[in-house]
């Protein structure tokens, strides 16, 4: 008897942390921030004892907090909660159980528009704000001993110095001879960590050839080639490659003051191949300004032509961006340009979508079955970043990377995070 009461209440103890452990990943699946366009519902399965509702936010108008339009309906048959956006750019809710507070959702309202999906490559010029520290080596001093001017400064690689003993640095010339300048007394140094502004000294070393050196490695600007998504008629601003620009040496996000599209040209194809990634190599010498770039992020390139011209664009196809949760798990296309000033559209197949992620720009597993685009390409490869998906008439994402593994495979960005870039 005793025994049965035991394994009773092993099964009783089981059954209760399965149940707080489905609790617990359900609540965390929750997104903390949401994207929604005007009047879009957001549908999610309820759980026993959760409830979500608006908040007015610290600071907020309580007037426009009370014009919101939140709905909370739930069947017996469907178990279905929907919140249903305002007009307000954004909206806070508060997600409980049982009475106790669990987190804070924000949601940001966008605007239904429609954009021109695009799919030409461009070439990108970035320029970093300061210098961008990529490494840092010793210095062999006149007296023949070694020295790290830089070891108790402080900066590191990632770090962009902005500032030398108050005169502004834009390039590595502009730094040079601002440490030439120095004659080997302490320089007072302003530079940028993860967006924080800092100061610092260091004291340079002049070396056996009569040159003072800090023994930082610094980079003023970066290059390469992309796909363009969209144009935004309504802004005159145009998306690119889905994902941001970082440095090849110390893999952080370039850091831009501006930057420019300029013209490219095909030179070559590599096709990809498992374990090795194909490219698009183009060239971006001789090239001209067709555009300015005002924003490197996560999600994409962002900026304005100057020259519309070479985007070769109809307003008559211009389409409307999808909300994520009209995305489905079946046939699509991508828009790329493997041909100099020709755009093609290509089938692909979108095979898992992740609705909640607003994290980053793996939105969506996509799969190319075009057998022309697999024979050109392999699939993805370098340089059709940024070529736009489009789905039911509609643009809902742009490509983003390629499975190093399966170069018929990649990841997808969802447009809407795209679109709230340029909001």
């Amino acid at each position: 008897m005793f025994f049965l009461k035991k394994n009773y209440m092993y099964i009783i103890l089981i059954l209760t942390l399965l149940i707080i452990l489905a609790y617990v990943a359900n609540i965390t699946a929750i997104p903390e921030s949401l994207i929604l366009f005007e009047n879009e519902e957001l549908n999610f399965e309820p759980i026993l004892g959760v409830k979500i509702e608006e908040t007015v936010p610290v600071g907020a108008d309580v007037s426009v907090q009370k014009a919101s339009n939140l709905q909370l309906q739930i069947s017996e048959n469907e178990r279905t909660e929907k919140l249903q956006a305002s007009n307000s750019t954004q909206r806070q809710y508060n997600l409980s159980l049982f009475g106790i507070n669990l987190k804070t959702i924000q949601a940001n309202i966008i605007q239904k528009t429609k954009v021109v999906p695009l799919g030409n490559l461009v070439g990108l010029k970035l320029y970093t704000k300061g210098v961008l520290v990529v490494g840092v080596s010793e210095i062999k001093g006149e007296d023949n001993k070694v020295y790290k001017p830089y070891e108790e400064a402080g900066i590191s690689e990632g770090n962009s110095i902005i500032e030398i003993n108050g005169e502004t640095v834009s390039t590595t010339d502009e730094l040079i001879a601002c440490v030439s300048k120095c004659k080997g007394n302490n320089i007072n140094v302003k530079y940028i960590d993860d967006g924080e502004t800092y100061s610092t000294t260091i004291k340079p070393v002049k070396t056996s050839s009569n040159v003072y050196k800090i023994g930082l490695w610094v980079r003023d600007a970066a290059a390469g080639v992309g796909t363009l998504t969209f144009y935004d008629s309504s802004t005159n601003s145009c998306a690119a490659l889905g994902h941001g620009i970082q440095d090849v040496d110390t893999g952080e996000l370039v850091d831009i003051s501006s930057g420019e599209f300029v013209s490219t040209d095909i030179i070559d194809i590599e096709k990809g191949e498992k374990d090795s990634p194909g490219k698009i190599e183009g060239t971006i010498e001789d090239s001209k300004k067709i555009g300015e770039i005002y924003s490197n992020t996560n999600f994409g390139i962002y900026g304005t032509y100057t020259d519309k011209s070479e985007l070769n664009l109809n307003n008559k196809e211009a389409v409307e961006v999808a909300s994520r949760n009209e995305i489905k798990i079946g046939k699509a296309s991508i828009i790329c340009t493997l041909e100099n000033g020709i755009r093609k559209e290509y089938e692909v197949q979108i095979e898992k979508v992740y609705i909640n992620n607003n994290e980053n720009n793996k939105s969506m597993i996509v799969k190319v079955t075009d057998e022309e685009l697999l024979e050109k390409t392999g699939g993805i490869i370098q340089g059709m970043s940024g070529s736009p998906i489009l789905q039911n008439g509609k643009l809902v994402g742009a490509l983003t990377h390629v499975l190093v593994s399966d170069p018929t495979k990649g990841y997808g960005v969802f447009a809407d995070i795209m679109l709230q870039q340029l909001m």
